[in-house]
């Protein structure tokens, strides 16, 4: 009798642990390079906006610049990275399947006047990062971007998408206001 509950114990034992290394083996791992990441306020942002999506554990490394996000599945993988875009942040995933994608509205051509929204911008540093990138946009004379604000507007004479494709590129995400 002792025998067969030892067995019974033993096998219960196995299916758990088995039943934890396929849980383990469904969970995606996805690290974000090159997102905007140049202060305490940002790494903040990032997890709190992370953290309410049930199922994502965050990690950031602000000196890299990478936040890595361990997700139950697939999908919820994909719901942070939507989540991680509407706060404003953005960078490569290497992965098509997983990425973050370009949902700014903006047109190719060249334009006078652009206003953008949702970028995140939580402080001096983050403000200075996204006027110099601005700056570097063939045709663009100003712009309006302050400190702990999320929209901005863009003047000059000067491709609207490369524009956004440049702050994407050093870890920002916008949306084009309509």
């Amino acid at each position: 009798m002792k025998l067969s509950k030892l067995a019974v114990a033993l096998g219960l034992a196995v299916v758990l642990a088995l039943g934890g290394a396929v849980r383990a083996e469904n969970q995606v791992k996805v690290v974000v390079k090159g997102v905007h990441l140049c202060c305490p306020g940002c790494v903040a942002k990032v997890g709190e906006t992370l953290k309410k999506i049930d199922g994502v554990t965050p990690k950031c490394d602000r000196e890299a610049k990478t936040v890595t996000i361990t997700a139950k599945d697939e999908d919820t993988a994909k719901k942070a990275l939507q989540a991680l875009a509407d706060a404003g942040f953005h960078g490569d995933t290497g992965n098509k399947e997983l990425a973050i994608k370009d949902d700014s509205g903006v047109e190719k051509g060249k334009v006078e006047k652009i206003t953008l929204t949702g970028i995140h911008n939580c402080c001096g540093m983050c403000c200075k990062g996204i006027k110099t990138v601005v700056k570097t946009v063939d045709g663009v004379k100003g712009d309006t971007a302050k400190p702990k604000m999320d929209t901005f507007e863009v003047t000059g004479d000067f491709d609207a998408a490369e524009l956004v494709k440049a702050l994407n590129a050093a870890g920002y995400h916008v949306k084009v206001k309509k």
